[in-house]
């Protein structure tokens, strides 16, 4: 593939999707600035790539190198944040769709909502980040995580489930907003 012609097929391809992968970037990394790096390196990477992406979903493809350049940026700079394990012990899972707090948590103030995100473990930011504001597909979101669809499915239930657990705790302790 030409050089001028992979650059504009890369442009019309990938750059739409400069929004999600810098989100995920972001919310990954916790960083505006960090997410910019990322960003940049995982778009030189896909751009060096590119010959070989035979088409099919970009976007996942293109967030797939994100998540890959982001874990690979945090194995450097932050390890401490990939060793965060969730206590399953501590939180254990359990259906409280018609709890009345589920209710009152949906209508909690948007800020509390991306502080408590932003606290999650990494592994289940990034399930959360792609199904609620990506509004990926489970399968999308595993074939991106390279991991099956029910430890997506198990991830995500935890992450709401943790969500759900530290909200009512702000709201119980009247934390300022």
């Amino acid at each position: 593939m030409e050089e001028q012609d992979k650059q504009a097929r890369f442009e019309e391809t990938i750059m739409p999707h400069l929004d999600a992968a810098y989100n995920l970037a972001r919310w990954l990394t916790r960083n505006e600035h960090d997410a910019q790096d990322v960003v940049q390196d995982a778009f030189l990477r896909a751009f060096k790539f590119f010959g070989g992406f035979r088409g099919g979903n970009s976007r996942s493809w293109l967030l797939s190198i994100v998540r890959n350049t982001t874990y690979t940026w945090l194995q450097k700079n932050r390890k401490q944040e990939l060793a965060t394990v969730f206590d399953e012990e501590m939180h254990p899972f359990e259906d409280t769709s018609s709890n009345p707090e589920v209710l009152l948590l949906k209508n909690a103030d948007h800020q509390e909502i991306m502080r408590a995100v932003e606290q999650l473990p990494v592994e289940f930011r990034e399930v959360i980040i792609h199904r609620e504001l990506e509004g990926m597909s489970y399968k999308e979101i595993a074939e991106m995580s390279d991991v099956p669809i029910g430890t997506v499915m198990s991830r995500l239930a935890r992450a709401r489930k943790q969500l759900q657990q530290s909200l009512t705790h702000r709201v119980q302790r009247g934390v300022p907003k």
